[in-house]
């Protein structure tokens, strides 16, 4: 079952806005959305951690202009990847 786009979308942004890599989510609310469809289509083709992790380093580095920690976009593919597979189990709103 594919989760709703709106659901899965916003879910995602809340990840992204409490991980807040550059310290602005209190202020600008979608400074992450570039992000949403590339992961969500990642996701959705049964990408593993490594490839999010990947994906995440590379956002963070080439479009962001940041150095991350070697663990930074490894933790938040980890969070990623078990938030995607109870949202797949679930209605998409990631309650069971």
């Amino acid at each position: 079952m594919r989760p709703g786009t709106d659901v899965t979308e916003n879910g995602l942004r809340y990840l992204l806005n409490e991980w807040d890599p550059i310290g602005v989510a209190d202020e600008v609310q979608d400074e992450y959305d570039c992000m949403l469809v590339p992961l969500l289509q990642r996701l959705r083709r049964g990408a593993d951690q490594a490839e999010i992790g990947e994906f995440l380093r590379h956002e963070l580095e080439d479009h962001f202009g940041l150095t991350p920690l070697p663990s930074e976009p490894e933790a938040m593919a980890a969070r990623v990847t078990s938030w995607w597979t109870v949202a797949v189990q679930t209605d998409g709103t990631g309650c069971v």
